[in-house]
C-alpha cells in the first residue's frame, strides 16, 4: 500500500506570518507539500512563524494552477465557507489529497469548486485565519487517521528540549 500524500494548496495568499504558521502546521502534522499560487506572498515573504523551520523539510514553491494536481488518484478538496459544503466533522478523508484553501481576504473561485472532488468547510461562527483553517483540517485528518501512534515516544520526540514534565501516577 502507499504512503498518503497530504499537498496543501494556498490561493494567493499575502500574509507571510499566515504562511509560516501554515509551514509549521505541515510540519507538525507530516504534510508532503505546500503549493500556493499568486504574486502577494513573493512580495512579502519571510518565515518568520515557521519557528520548527520545516521550509527546510517541506517543499513551499510557486505553481501557476492549484487543479494540475488533481488526478485520479490525488483528489482535489476546498476548504471554505461555500454554501452546500459538507461539515468537517462529517468528511472522510481521501488517502491522496490536495487540500486548497482561498485567500485571506477573498474565497476559493468557483472553477475551483466546480472541478473539486469535495468542499468542505469548519462550522465555526465567523471565519478563521488561514493557518488556524489549515491546522484544524489537518489535526481532524490526523484524528480520523487509523494509522495513529499516540504514547510517550511521540511526546518526548516532539515537546520542547525545556519540557520534561511527566503525570505522575494518580
Amino acid at each position: 500500500m502507499s504512503k498518503s500524500t497530504v499537498i496543501i494548496g494556498l490561493i494567493d495568499p499575502k500574509s507571510p506570518t499566515n504562511v509560516g504558521a501554515v509551514m509549521r502546521a505541515a510540519g507538525c502534522y507530516s504534510a508532503d507539500r505546500v503549493v500556493y499560487t499568486g504574486l502577494r506572498y513573493d512580495k512579502a515573504v519571510r518565515f518568520n512563524t515557521d519557528t520548527q523551520q520545516a521550509a527546510n523539510r517541506i517543499p513551499l514553491e510557486h505553481v501557476e494552477n492549484l487543479l494540475s494536481f488533481k488526478t485520479t488518484q490525488c483528489k482535489l478538496i476546498c476548504v471554505d465557507l461555500v454554501e452546500g459544503a459538507t461539515p468537517l466533522p462529517d468528511f472522510v478523508h481521501p488517502e491522496h489529497a490536495i487540500y486548497v484553501f482561498g485567500p485571506e481576504d477573498s474565497s476559493v473561485n468557483q472553477t475551483l469548486v466546480d472541478a473539486a472532488d469535495a468542499v468542505v468547510y469548519v462550522p465555526t461562527k465567523g471565519c478563521m485565519n488561514l493557518a488556524a483553517s489549515v491546522n484544524v483540517l489537518l489535526y481532524d485528518r490526523l484524528a480520523k487517521s487509523s494509522n495513529l501512534a499516540f504514547n510517550d515516544e511521540l511526546i518526548r520526540s516532539s515537546r520542547d528540549r525545556n519540557n520534561t514534565v511527566k503525570v505522575r501516577s494518580r
